[in-house]
C-alpha cells in the first residue's frame, strides 16, 4: 500500500467509526474575505523567485496594500523533489533561495506568504502532492512561514476528499502557525467543511473572458458571466469565515476597462475572496484604479458577510441586491449584453413591496462615479452601458 493510500484510509477508518477528525481551523483569521494575488491566471509554471519577489515589491507600493490586499501566493510548479526525509523542497532553479527566504521578503514587505498543494501524491501539473504527506507537509510550511495554502483535488486515486482536506487541515492546526485553507470544488466542501476551511470553490477554472466557455474533455473552463450564474445556489452557505471562492480575478487579463470593472464588482458583490490574478509590476492606471477602489473593496469586506443575490433578470440586464451591516444595502445593475441598457427603478417597489424591508428613506451613493445622487423618494434612471455596471450603495437617512 503506498503513502497516499495508507492516508485516505486511515482517514476514511476514523469516518466510517463514525468519530470525524478533529479537524478545527483557525479561527482568528479570515473573518473577511481575503484579499491577495496568485500566479497561476498571469504566469500558470512560468513563476520563479524573482516574478514573486517583484511581484511583492509592486504590491507594496502600488496601493494595493493600503487598499486591503495582504497574501501573495504561489500556484502550482513550485515544488521540487523531497529530501532524504520526505521534507518537499521547492525546485532549485526557480526558487534556489529557498521558500524561508522568499516568505522572510514578503513578510518584510508587510504582506503575507502562500503556497499551493494537492490531495495526491501529484499535484494537477505532476509535482509533489501532499497526499500521505499531510503532517510532514505542514511542519515544512510552518518552518518556511507560510500564511495561505491553496489545497487544490488532483490526483486522489482512491482518496476521499472529505478525509483528505480534515487530515491536511487538522496537521496545519498542530504545526501551530496560522494558515488559510482554500479549497477546491471536490468532496463538496461547502455542505461540510466549515470548521476545516476558510474559503472553498465552487466552479471550475475561470478563464479570461467576460462570457465564454471552453471545453477540454471532460471539463470546461468558464468566463465571468458562466461562474456568475453558479453562484446563486451557494450564498446560503457562506458566512464569515467561510467564504464561497468565485475563482481568482481576471481583472487586467485581457478584458476591457468596462468587464474588468462588472467583474471586480460582482465579486465584490458575492463577498468573494478578492485574489488579482494579472501582472502586478505592468498594471496599467485605470486596472490598478479597479482593483483599489475602496468603495467596492468596502461591500466586498462588510461585516455582514452576506453574499449578493439576483433578484430580477429582464433580457441582458439584472439587478443584484446585497445587505449590508447597520441596515445598508448595496445594487448592483449588471448589463451582460452589447448594447446599452436603461431601466427605471422605484425603490418603494424594490425594496418594501418586494424585498420586504422596513420603510424608510435612503441615501444613493453611485460608488464608481463617487457621487450622491439623491434619494429613494424618488424613481431613479438607471442607464448602464454595454457590458458594464452601475453599482450603489443605499444607507438609511434615519
Amino acid at each position: 500500500m503506498n503513502k497516499n493510500m495508507l492516508a485516505c484510509v486511515l482517514s476514511l477508518a476514523s469516518l466510517w467509526g463514525g468519530s470525524e477528525i478533529n479537524a478545527q481551523k483557525f479561527e482568528q483569521i479570515a473573518r473577511t474575505p481575503p484579499m491577495g494575488w496568485n500566479s497561476w491566471n498571469k504566469f500558470n509554471c512560468d513563476i520563479n523567485e524573482h516574478i514573486v519577489r517583484e511581484i511583492a515589491d509592486a504590491m507594496a507600493s502600488n496601493g494595493m496594500k493600503e487598499a486591503g490586499y495582504e497574501y501573495v501566493v504561489i500556484d502550482d510548479c513550485w515544488q521540487g523533489e523531497r529530501d532524504s526525509l520526505g521534507f518537499i523542497q521547492p525546485n532549485p532553479n526557480t526558487f534556489p533561495s529557498g521558500m524561508k527566504a522568499l516568505a522572510d521578503y514578503i513578510h518584510s514587505k508587510g504582506l503575507k506568504f502562500g503556497l499551493y498543494s494537492s490531495i495526491g501524491e501529484k499535484t494537477c501539473q505532476g509535482r509533489s502532492g501532499s497526499g500521505g504527506r499531510e503532517y510532514q507537509d505542514a511542519i515544512q510550511f510552518a518552518r518556511w512561514g507560510v500564511d495561505f495554502l491553496k489545497y487544490d483535488g488532483c490526483s486522489p486515486n482512491d482518496c476521499h476528499p472529505k478525509g483528505a482536506i480534515q487530515t491536511i487541515s487538522k496537521a496545519l492546526k498542530e504545526a501551530g502557525r496560522p494558515v488559510v485553507l482554500s479549497v477546491s470544488p471536490f468532496g463538496e466542501p461547502w455542505t461540510w467543511a466549515e470548521k476545516a476551511v476558510h474559503m472553498w470553490r465552487m466552479s471550475s477554472d475561470i478563464m479570461s473572458c467576460f462570457d465564454c466557455l471552453k471545453g477540454y474533455g471532460n471539463w470546461f473552463k468558464l468566463g465571468v458571466l458562466q461562474i456568475l450564474d453558479e453562484t446563486n445556489q451557494y450564498r446560503h452557505y457562506v458566512k464569515p469565515g467561510f467564504w464561497m471562492d468565485a475563482e481568482m480575478l481576471q481583472v487586467g487579463n485581457g478584458l476591457t476597462e468596462s468587464q474588468n470593472r462588472a467583474h471586480f464588482s460582482m465579486w465584490a458583490m458575492l463577498a468573494a475572496p478578492l485574489m488579482a490574478g494579472n501582472d502586478l509590476r505592468e498594471t496599467d492606471a485605470q486596472t490598478l484604479k479597479i482593483l483599489t477602489e475602496k468603495e467596492v473593496i468596502a461591500i466586498d469586506q462588510d461585516a455582514a458577510g452576506i453574499p449578493a443575490f439576483r433578484y430580477m433578470k429582464v433580457r441582458d440586464l439584472e439587478t443584484w441586491i446585497k445587505p449590508l451591516a447597520g441596515g445598508e444595502w448595496a445594487v448592483c445593475f449588471l448589463n451582460r449584453g452589447l448594447i446599452p441598457q436603461k431601466q427605471e427603478v422605484n425603490w418603494h417597489e424594490l425594496f418594501q413591496a418586494r424585498v420586504g424591508v422596513k420603510q424608510r428613506i435612503y441615501s444613493i451613493r453611485n460608488i464608481w462615479e463617487k457621487r450622491d445622487i439623491g434619494t429613494t423618494e424618488n424613481k431613479l434612471t438607471i442607464n448602464v452601458p454595454a457590458e458594464d455596471v452601475v453599482l450603489l450603495r443605499i444607507k438609511p437617512i434615519d
